[in-house]
């Protein structure tokens, strides 16, 4: 599962990859939303998500079964998990990654399927 799909770019380069392997494996992808339209965090745009999806999907022919978000930090995640989990609704998406060590419970009440709890399990980061 690779959960941080959001650039052309990177997009290409992993059909690539995958067209070049002679293996029968079954790559599954998530989309990462740039919830809260911050600039110093990577992530499509909602205005530009759905054709970006189409295109992945229909174009390009990967698996896009989800969409992954971090929302802004000193805010409350609420509105952003609801967000993302209307998003995955409007887009026929099943998964959502949205939640870490510190808000994964509030995640879940708005329907996260996946969680991020590193620094639960590893610590925090030095």
């Amino acid at each position: 599962m690779i959960q941080t799909i959001d650039r052309e770019k990177i997009v290409v380069k992993i059909k690539e990859l995958i067209d070049s392997e002679f293996n029968e494996r079954k790559y599954k992808f998530f989309v990462q939303v740039n919830i809260g339209n911050e600039e110093q965090k990577s992530g499509i745009r909602i205005t530009d998500l759905r054709d970006f999806i189409e295109w992945t999907k229909n174009d390009i022919k990967l698996k896009i079964e989800g969409l992954m978000c971090i929302p802004p930090y000193d805010e409350d995640p609420s509105l952003y998990f609801n967000l993302l989990r209307n998003l995955c609704d409007q887009n026929n998406l099943q998964h959502a990654s949205m939640g870490m060590t510190s808000d994964f419970k509030k995640a879940i009440q708005f329907g996260a399927t996946y969680l991020r709890i590193g620094s639960g399990i590893f610590g925090n980061r030095s």
